[in-house]
């Protein structure tokens, strides 16, 4: 029988194939037997070059050999730590899953470009094996929960060794609405974001909460807790939104009546009627309303500032809009007269540029 030595002439390879080529189907199987045996037993004492000249053995024999072969080959090194990464490739992307599965789930030669790149190429069959795996990093759990189907969504989920990105999980919350057990899957994963975790309890059934409530009974006060916040924000969205609607009409009545004009807008903010206040100052703007909305919940005063400047408001009644912002109701001396100062800078032709240019930009666009 030929040695280890004898496989790794540079030569034989090719002699090897050509052999192999003419031969009967069992002796096809003993040969690729032998070779993969002796890289086996000798792995860990191989160097990279010799480790590459068998490398390029297997690739070549499993070329030509059947299904049946490869299988084998594939069950036998998979669990090698040190694998050639060619012919583990190879087997990782062959079309039959009966071979690639062994390597897809267990080799460690496979990186994650090349894990993602399959999961991006092949079948669900296996996407399916690659999520098995032991571990599983956020460049390869982000193709799987874009590409993978029932199973294969529900496997990477509740596979502890797998972690994801932000945008993995963000699509992993996305596509469990409607679908009870992935969403509880997702659902008790402890690394879920607060963000994700209560959005996928705004959109999950009574079951699939009360699931979750028990399996981790410790986690029931956090899920109550989650539940009621979404509550709290949908019953406020409605709110406001009805508030908008009211403010509006008491709005348009005005403006009909000819009265809508900077005194009535200070009125308004002095009273402390923030979407009167808003709605008014988008109506005397020019504005839509969700521009000046924004501008009121943003950080930064200067917005409103130009605005303010633009539309030729006093100082009083700039204040006194600034002081309807959510947090800002009292707003500190040292910021006060910051933003007097930058109001008093600005130049109402500058400002009015300015305007212009977000009217032009906050309008659709029209072919």
């Amino acid at each position: 029988m030929p040695t280890s030595q004898t496989y790794l002439h540079p030569n034989f390879a090719s002699q090897l194939r050509s052999y192999v080529a003419r031969s009967s189907r069992e002796r096809r199987a003993e040969v690729l037997r032998q070779v993969s045996d002796l890289f086996i037993e000798y792995s860990e004492q191989y160097s990279d070059d010799q480790a590459g000249l068998f490398d390029d053995v297997l690739v070549q024999l499993a070329a030509i050999v059947e299904k049946e072969v490869r299988v084998v080959l594939a069950e036998r090194l998979a669990p090698l730590s040190k694998a050639p990464r060619k012919i583990m490739r190879l087997l990782a992307f062959d079309d039959d899953i009966e071979v690639a599965s062994p390597v897809l789930v267990r080799s460690q030669a496979l990186d994650d470009a090349t894990l993602a790149e399959n999961a991006r190429t092949k079948s669900q069959q296996h996407l399916l094996a690659i999520s098995r795996r032991v571990t599983l990093s956020e460049i390869v759990t982000d193709v799987l929960v874009e590409r993978g189907h029932a199973q294969v969504l529900l496997n990477v989920a509740g596979n502890s060794g797998a972690k994801f990105s932000s945008k993995g999980f963000a699509i992993l919350v996305g596509r469990s609405e409607g679908d009870d057990g992935l969403a509880a899957c997702v659902g008790s994963r402890p690394d879920i974001p607060a963000h994700l975790f209560r959005k996928l309890l705004a959109a999950a059934s009574e079951a699939v909460r009360a699931k979750l409530e028990a399996e981790s009974p410790g986690a029931g006060h956090r899920i109550r807790q989650a539940v009621a916040e979404v509550t709290d924000r949908m019953h406020a969205e409605v709110d406001d939104a009805t508030r908008l609607r009211s403010a509006q009409a008491a709005v348009e009545e005005l403006q009909l009546a000819g009265r809508l004009d900077a005194g009535a807008l200070e009125a308004f903010a002095t009273a402390g009627a923030f979407h009167k206040t808003v709605v008014a100052l988008a109506v005397l703007s020019d504005l839509p309303v969700r521009v000046i909305e924004r501008a009121m919940r943003d950080k930064c005063r200067e917005m409103l500032l130009i605005i303010a400047k633009a539309t030729g408001l006093s100082w009083p009644a700039t204040r006194a809009i600034l002081r309807l912002r959510p947090g800002d109701s009292r707003q500190a001396g040292d910021r006060a007269e910051h933003s007097l100062a930058v109001f008093e800078r600005l130049n109402p032709p500058t400002a009015r540029q300015i305007l212009d240019f977000y009217r032009a930009r906050s309008r659709p666009r029209t072919l």
